[in-house]
C-alpha cells in the first residue's frame, strides 16, 4: 500500500513553503507525484453581478480588476513553487501529473487554471490519494479555507494539513485519535500506509471524545489483523479542552503524524461552539491527517 499521487492546493504565498515542503516528505517516502494546483479566480465570475442594478462599465471594470489581481496572485504563488524547487536534489520536475508516472522517485508539477477554487480542488482531489494542504493561517479563522473544506467534504479523499513549520520526518510515530464514528474509522483506513511505515503507533482515547460507536479495543484489533501493533492511552480534556489533550497526548508520545476523523459534529455547531477538529485545525503543530 503507498500514496503514488498527492495533490497540493496552492492558494497563496502564506505557509506555501511549509506546505511544499511537507508534500516533499511524503512524496520521498513514497516515490509519488506532487501535483501543485493553483486556481485563478475567474473574472466572468462577476459577470452576474450586472443583474444587480450595476452598469456595464461598472463591471467591466471589476472584471479587469479581478483578472489583474488574479493574475499578480498567481505569479508569486508560481515564484513561490519555483524558488522552493530551484535546486532540489533527486526531485524530478515533470509537465504534467501523467507524465511523471513514468519517471522513478518523487516527482513535481504545477498547474495555474481558472475556476471556482473551492470546486476544482474538491473535483480534482478525487483522482489523487490524498491532497495536502496549507495549514490555515494564524490570526485566519479557520472556517475562510475554502479548499480544506472543500475537499475534507466534497472529494472522498484524506487531507494532509501541513503545519506552520516544515516537519523533519513524517509518520515515524503515528497517534491515532479514536472515538468510534464513521469518520474516525475512514481516517484509519486511510492512514494504513503511514500505520505500516511507523515505528511506533499509539490510540488514544477518552471518555469526553467518545462518540456512538466502537471502543479504542475495537480500532486495536483491527489494526493487528493488518500486522500493525498499537496502545492504547487514554487522554484527558486540558481546561475543558478536549482537542487540547488530545495535541497534549500526541506531544507527549512524540508523534510526527496524527490521525483522525474531521468533524464528527455538524461542522456549523463547531464553527459556533467550538470542537477538537477546529481545535487540532488551529493548533497542531505536526501534520494532521483527517477524513470526514
Amino acid at each position: 500500500m503507498a500514496y503514488r499521487r498527492l495533490l497540493l492546493p496552492l492558494t497563496g504565498t502564506a505557509s506555501g513553503e511549509a506546505a511544499l515542503a511537507t508534500a516533499l516528505i511524503a512524496a520521498r517516502a513514497w516515490g509519488a507525484h506532487v501535483h501543485c494546483l493553483h486556481v485563478r479566480v475567474d473574472a466572468r465570475d462577476v459577470a452576474p453581478l450586472a443583474g444587480e442594478g450595476l452598469s456595464g462599465a461598472m463591471i467591466e471594470e471589476m472584471m479587469a480588476a479581478t483578472e489583474r489581481e488574479s493574475g499578480e496572485r498567481a505569479d508569486r504563488v508560481k515564484a513561490l513553487f519555483d524558488r522552493f524547487t530551484a535546486g532540489l536534489g533527486g526531485v524530478t520536475l515533470a509537465d504534467n501529473p501523467d507524465t511523471a508516472a513514468k519517471t522513478e522517485g518523487p516527482t513535481l508539477s504545477f498547474e495555474s487554471i481558472p475556476g471556482r477554487e473551492e470546486d476544482v480542488v474538491a473535483q480534482q482531489s478525487r483522482l489523487y490519494d490524498m491532497a495536502v494542504v496549507p495549514h490555515p493561517e494564524a490570526g485566519e479563522d479557520v472556517s475562510s479555507s475554502d479548499a480544506l473544506h472543500a475537499i475534507l467534504f466534497d472529494s472522498g479523499r484524506p487531507v494532509l494539513i501541513a503545519p506552520r513549520v516544515a516537519p523533519a520526518d513524517i509518520g515515524t510515530r503515528v497517534c491515532v485519535a479514536w472515538n468510534g464514528t464513521a469518520e474516525s474509522a475512514a481516517a484509519v483506513a486511510a492512514a494504513l500506509p503511514w500505520l505500516h511505515k511507523a515505528s511506533a503507533v499509539r490510540i488514544l482515547a477518552s471518555d469526553e471524545y467518545q462518540r456512538r460507536g466502537p471502543k479504542a479495543e475495537g480500532i486495536q484489533a483491527y489494526l493487528r489483523w493488518h500486522g500493525i501493533q498499537a496502545e492504547i492511552t487514554p487522554f484527558k480534556p486540558v481546561t475543558r479542552e478536549v482537542g487540547a489533550g488530545l495535541l497534549g497526548a500526541t506531544r507527549d508520545f512524540g508523534a510526527d503524524l496524527l490521525t483522525m476523523g474531521a468533524y464528527s459534529h455538524s461542522r456549523l455547531r463547531q464553527l459556533i461552539l467550538g470542537g477538537v477538529t477546529r481545535h487540532v485545525l488551529e493548533n497542531a503543530e505536526i501534520p494532521v491527517m483527517m477524513c470526514r
